[in-house]
């Protein structure tokens, strides 16, 4: 066992007067299952970067071991699998590979095929197969669940709980749960760290946030009450002093002494009531710092003339004389929320395009409603850039309504200013989430909508599809969004 040791740590990029970091300190066990949290763009793959000595900053953070991150940046993907294990670990032995592997479920004949003819899910595998035989090194995992299936999700968090001594992003809550041991979160103004997995630190998250708000709610009226008291006070201290040159109803002579010390007593009382009340002020600023707002998001959807959609009759689907999706049927009807399940590569995408209108070569029969209007967001982030204005612009979204959910969806005002292309992965599948809402469309066609998004955002959206409940398919690997929300699964 050792420690890392993180000691008022301070950074921001160059050019920017925001800090991701400010003056933080913690202390990690390199024994620990750790499992990394926080909402897009606080700063997680940057501290993974600082790890690792890519930035300068302030402070200091001492380590006895060497860092290694997930995922391995592989040149010529052309190459042999096998060769690809070389370049990364160059002195491994055979049978360590074969024994990760194993766990992994992957067979041995992927070493000798061309890396980039294995599946994403393959791919993945094979690299922390790698990432594993370095031995005395602290693993960095930098969301290693995006493009897995939910079965491969399984296989991969069973590997990583039988390992230790690994930093994990993710933000599949069930995959956290079943592989890490304690929970390092970036909140708004801290980082903290607890034991338990991912469900323990939410309860006990919801727990502190409950409180604080209840707290909040009750210093609120303690704040007015005193305010008033103390203006009622500082009002008749007030009056009192103006009789110190009138005089008695019965027309006697004023008490000056009398009244003076009447003003100054009740004068006295005021200044305690506004103590009290700057008490009550100062422990409210301590409250709800770290409570993660989550605003309810809308969409209105169209109504369309027919209950019936769309249809998939007995389709199959090709690639090249490579059958990927046979004999296919199933309707989507107003109101369904249709999640497409199956294993990396059998056709889910696919399918949607062949829905949205692309040429894919397929036998069988799809219906389609006449004048049906899709909204339909990619896997694919890779093509935005530009600023968010011209991008609500080019494709005909209210500017206005576009960058209010993604204010609900955690953006920052300053980042509204920036080039797309800066923006962390979960930011731009957000850009392309509040584009999706603000089209008017009968039907939304969602392909891995949840990769890199957080956690919050995820039970925002979960809200959002709940509430509103309109006719969606989607294809999503997190099998806790895919529980909550699915009326209907087709399994390919």
């Amino acid at each position: 066992m050792s420690l890392i040791n993180v000691t008022n740590l301070t950074f921001a990029y160059d050019g920017s007067y925001d800090n991701i970091f400010e003056d933080v300190s913690f202390q990690l066990d390199t024994d620990w299952k750790l499992g990394f949290t926080g909402r897009n763009g606080r700063g997680k793959t940057t501290f993974l970067n600082l790890l690792q000595g890519k930035y300068e900053f302030q402070g200091t953070i001492s380590a006895n071991v060497s860092f290694e991150y997930f995922p391995f940046q592989i040149e010529d993907r052309a190459k042999l699998t096998e060769h690809i294990v070389s370049d990364i670990v160059p002195d491994y032995l055979h049978w360590m590979l074969m024994r990760e592997l194993s766990l992994l479920k992957v067979s041995e004949d992927v070493l000798y095929r061309p890396f980039d003819s294995l599946s994403n899910g393959e791919q993945t595998k094979v690299m922390l197969a790698a990432l594993f035989l370095k031995e005395n090194s602290f693993l960095l995992i930098d969301e290693p669940t995006n493009h897995l299936d939910i079965h491969a999700r399984k296989i991969v968090s069973q590997y990583l709980n039988s390992k230790s001594g690994f930093i994990l992003v993710s933000h599949d809550r069930a995959f956290l749960d079943r592989c890490v041991d304690h929970i390092l979160s970036i909140n708004k103004t801290n980082i903290d760290i607890q034991r338990g997995n991912f469900s323990d630190w939410w309860e006990n998250k919801q727990r502190q946030d409950n409180y604080e708000l209840a707290e909040n709610e009750k210093l609120k009226k303690d704040v007015k009450r005193l305010s008033e008291a103390a203006k009622r006070t500082s009002n008749w201290s007030d009056e009192v002093e103006k009789t110190k040159n009138g005089t008695r109803n019965s027309g006697s002579k004023v008490d000056k002494g009398y009244v003076g010390h009447k003003a100054a007593k009740m004068m006295k009382r005021s200044k305690s009531i506004e103590q009290r009340q700057q008490s009550a002020i100062d422990e409210k600023s301590q409250l709800l710092r770290n409570v993660e707002k989550a605003d309810q998001l809308k969409i209105k959807q169209l109504p369309y003339h027919n209950r019936l959609l769309a249809e998939f009759d007995h389709v199959s689907i090709y690639y090249g004389e490579k059958k990927v999706t046979s004999d296919l049927t199933f309707t989507i009807e107003q109101g369904e929320r249709i999640a497409l399940s199956g294993q990396n590569g059998s056709g889910k995408s696919s399918i949607i395009k062949l829905l949205c209108g692309e040429d894919i070569p397929h036998t069988g029969t799809l219906r389609k409603g006449s004048q049906l209007k899709i909204s339909y967001v990619s896997q694919d982030t890779s093509h935005l850039q530009g600023n968010l204005t011209d991008y609500a612009r080019a494709h005909g979204i209210d500017e206005s309504l576009f960058k209010s959910i993604l204010r609900k969806l955690d953006f920052a005002r300053v980042q509204f200013e920036k080039d797309i292309a800066s923006f962390s992965g979960g930011q731009k599948k957000k850009v392309l989430l509040a584009k999706s809402l603000c089209e008017s469309a009968h039907l939304h066609i969602w392909d891995e909508p949840l990769n890199f998004i957080d956690v919050i955002s995820r039970m925002q959206i979960e809200e959002l599809l709940l509430e509103y409940a309109p006719t969606i398919l989607f294809v999503e690997h997190d099998s806790e969004f895919c529980k909550n929300i699915a009326t209907k699964v087709v399994n390919l």
